[in-house]
């Protein structure tokens, strides 16, 4: 591959809708050219960085390379249509796009929602909920799209209860997150279209947010709508399109990258029927191999980062303003952190991986997550006694949030009595 068609490689999203493919760059990267300067054709350029040390290296200071403006990577069209809409590159400001200070006192409004305190009170309801989904395989018959039927289907309206969505709002909820991250997949985008373009998704959910809001400050209720309804920064209240990307960064994390890992988890354990045997027989291994489906999954492939000044890494000069472009699943593949980082293990340790970033913007949401998969698998594993592939996967061509579009399987579940 020559320069050129590495760097169109690297931001090409069909790159990512063939996994084989993007690990072998991803592998190619890290030996040959871990920091390298890209100048794909319809993008505007970027340092992509491939090795695990350099990320931690840039994560480790957020002062020095910083999230704003440049959050993801789009196309110039993109920044464009956006630029128009918001007059910048940002179509939210959420804490994706936020640095110090403002990050630290944004993220603190939902913090203790978040943190495995809290979460401790909601087990018994996200028990129920999950069980109500393995009830909908059993309902299946023996034959489901694990990643449209489940794994889509369960983080969604967990993390809408949080934020207080009603069940009848889910399908349009469910649209608008995955057309947001998943723009250009064929899926979810329509190039004759225009409103499925990824700008349009905030645009068509916070008219929706601000109604929410307007019933919360009548009637509050105990979910995240009344929590942020009049939130303050600094003692004053925070505006309307402050407020509207926090819930827009809630509904949309909080679910598709939690799907994309619970498809990529059953799909792991289809492929690698030891460690779903093993997993069976050792319930307490269920943490460790929650972890390892993260990095296994590592669904967000990449966040931006901005240069506020010359830098030296990895034998390369980063200059002030440049942009640079993070490769997760690379770091989680890196054969000098993990061994045989090929291979699926549940019982993997240490775990380092980058699967909920790290430093100041290490995800929000990780304890819920992992809540989620654990309530799902922990009552799921018991009751599976026979799961094998039933056609071919499918995965989302995107380059910034994917994984697991389709997974079709056959399954037989034993009767929770003979559990």
């Amino acid at each position: 591959m020559d320069q050129q068609t590495t760097s169109n490689a690297i931001a090409d999203p069909k790159t990512y809708g063939d996994p084989s493919k993007m690990y072998a760059l991803f592998e190619r990267l890290r030996r040959e050219e871990p920091v390298r300067w890209c100048e794909p054709e319809g993008y505007r350029p970027f340092w992509a960085i491939a090795r695990h040390a350099e990320i931690m290296e840039i994560e480790r200071q957020p002062d020095l390379f910083i999230s704003a403006p440049r959050t993801a990577l789009r196309t110039f069209a993109q920044e464009e249509n956006i630029r128009k809409m918001t007059g910048s590159y940002q179509m939210v400001r959420t804490l994706l796009q936020m640095d110090p200070p403002d990050h630290r006192k944004y993220r603190a409004l939902s913090q203790a929602w978040f943190m495995p305190g809290k979460l401790r009170s909601l087990e018994p309801a996200m028990k129920r909920l999950a069980g109500e989904f393995i009830d909908r395989m059993e309902s299946l018959d023996g034959n489901c799209d694990f990643a449209k039927d489940i794994a889509s289907l369960y983080p969604l309206r967990a993390i809408l209860q949080i934020l207080g969505v009603p069940p009848e709002d889910e399908p349009m909820v469910l649209k608008l997150t995955q057309q947001f991250f998943a723009g250009t997949d064929p899926s979810t985008f329509d190039e004759d279209n225009e409103e499925t373009d990824i700008t349009s998704a905030a645009a068509q959910l916070f008219p929706y947010f601000n109604e929410k809001v307007a019933e919360r400050r009548k009637e509050p209720k105990n979910d995240l709508f009344t929590l942020l309804a009049d939130a303050e920064v600094d003692g004053q209240p925070i505006s309307d399109f402050e407020r509207n990307s926090y819930f827009f960064i809630v509904a949309v994390a909080g679910h598709d990258t939690t799907s994309l890992t619970m498809a990529s988890f059953m799909h792991a354990l289809v492929e690698h029927p030891d460690q779903l045997r093993r997993l069976q027989e050792n319930p307490a291994l269920l943490e460790d191999a929650i972890n390892e489906a993260v990095r296994w999954a590592s669904p967000v492939f990449h966040f931006m980062r901005t240069a506020t000044a010359d830098y030296e890494i990895g034998g390369k000069t980063i200059r002030k303003d440049d942009s640079i472009m993070l490769l997760y699943p690379s770091a989680n593949r890196d054969e000098s952190v993990f061994e045989a980082p090929e291979e699926f293990r549940i019982d993997r340790q240490p775990n380092r991986h980058v699967g909920f970033g790290y430093g100041p913007h290490l995800c929000l949401g990780q304890h819920f997550a992992k809540l989620e998969l654990r309530m799902f698998f922990g009552q799921l594993l018991p009751r599976l006694r026979e799961v094998s592939l039933d056609g071919e996967p499918q995965w989302l061509e995107t380059n910034f949030v994917g994984g697991l579009k389709t997974l079709p399987i056959s399954y037989r579940l034993n009767t929770p009595e003979l559990v």
